[in-house]
């Protein structure tokens, strides 16, 4: 295991233009993810066809996204970073303009995996940069930093997705996505230098990844440390996917009033994130980790007797979900520093096996509120269910809640 070392560069001195850059990164699957999700009625409504069928697109950006950084962390870390996400935000680019003339939902659902796949090049990238710069709690200080641009996602997107729909219809917020992903490319091409030390560049091609792969698996703390952004992320898009059909469907809320309150849940997002990089200079991630999921876990399941007896109605549901959503932004941050503090002389096949646990777990979630019947209480299960199970891992997998045992983390 490496831990950084004389070879990671100096952290660079325009902090703000590096987090924005890094943000927007990180941001593009979300965008990709939240701009679509007003659109999912119309979208089933136009192609004729069911509320799984279309969550399943939510579910083919995911599982793609999964493969796709499998793929992407090893090539990062032999070709460095700057050329896997310029190759893949080009994708990106083509892929949302054949999404807008997609004919049928199976050609959008496959189109969508292949979206996912590309875009995780964007991820894989900024969390290896990261690494390669950053260790231990300046790490997760700056994931947490980087959520206040991430979260931008679910607090705009939305409600700019709501009027290009209103607007052009659906397929043009995939036009939308297009002309994002151009902007990024250029961007990331003039402003995100290669911070891979020639040095710690491996050898490429399927044998290495394998091996790269294996040394990781072995390792059960940083496996069971890398579930629970999965798990965390599982419970938000539970939240993505259920709610339009919950809170327009099943409370008759507009697609405008939809969309505002998906901008006041961002705020939770937010605000959980930058609470959370202040706490981290003066306590350690895992130790934080300790207390927000009980706490997570607590949450949820008052959300979901508030879905099951109906207790304190709209009102009721949201104040419990604003609390909830708050304490999502504690988990991935701190799990995903001490995971990659473990490697550092291959951050991107450690980011791209955690990418990959945290987007492929939320695509295998992500269809069972449609399963379990698509309303409030479905929705409130599976986030009580992703809880529950990272709540499990951290006590059973790890020595976290052992007297002394969180120090080996």
């Amino acid at each position: 295991m490496e831990n950084g070392g004389p070879l990671s560069p100096p952290a660079p001195r325009s902090t703000g233009k590096y987090i924005l850059l890094l943000g927007l990164m990180c941001a593009l699957p979300a965008v990709t993810s939240d701009i679509y999700v007003p659109s999912l009625p119309d979208v089933a409504r136009d192609l004729a066809t069911s509320t799984t069928a279309v969550q399943l697109t939510m579910t083919g950006v995911l599982v793609g996204g999964a493969f796709g950084q499998l793929v992407v962390g090893p090539l990062s870390d032999r070709l460095g970073r700057r050329l896997p996400v310029l190759i893949g935000v080009a994708m990106h680019v083509l892929i949302s303009l054949l999404c807008a003339v997609a004919p049928g939902i199976g050609w959008l659902i496959t189109l969508r995996f292949l979206q996912g796949f590309f875009n995780a090049s964007a991820t894989v990238v900024a969390l290896a940069v990261i690494r390669d710069r950053f260790v231990g709690a300046d790490a997760s200080r700056l994931l947490s930093r980087l959520m206040l641009v991430i979260g931008a996602a679910p607090m705009f997107a939305p409600s700019l997705g709501g009027v290009i729909a209103g607007q052009f219809g659906w397929r043009g917020v995939f036009v939308g996505l297009a002309l994002f992903g151009a902007v990024l490319w250029v961007v990331v091409w003039r402003r995100l230098p290669e911070t891979l030390h020639p040095e710690f560049r491996r050898e490429a091609g399927l044998g290495p990844a394998l091996r790269g792969y294996r040394e990781l698996l072995r390792d059960r703390h940083f496996v069971a440390v890398a579930v629970l952004p999965g798990l965390g992320m599982g419970l938000l898009i539970s939240y993505v996917v259920g709610s339009p059909f919950v809170l327009r469907e099943g409370y008759g809320l507009s697609a405008n009033q939809f969309a505002l309150l998906f901008a006041v849940n961002g705020i939770a997002l937010v605000g959980g994130a930058q609470i959370n990089a202040a706490l981290v200079r003066r306590i350690a991630p895992i130790r934080i980790l300790r207390v927000a999921l009980p706490a997570s876990l607590t949450m949820s399941v008052v959300l979901l007797a508030i879905a099951l007896t109906g207790f304190g109605g709209l009102f009721g549901l949201l104040v419990a979900l604003w609390l909830l959503l708050l304490l999502v932004n504690f988990v991935p941050p701190n799990a995903s520093a001490i995971a990659l503090n473990r490697y550092g002389a291959m951050a991107g096949t450690a980011a791209a096996f955690l990418g990959s646990m945290q987007t492929g777990i939320a695509g295998v979630v992500s269809p069972l509120v449609g399963v379990l019947g698509g309303d409030a209480r479905a929705m409130c299960l599976v986030m009580v269910g992703c809880a529950a199970t990272a709540l499990a891992v951290l006590a059973l997998a790890t020595p976290a809640y052992r007297r002394g045992g969180w120090h080996s983390l």
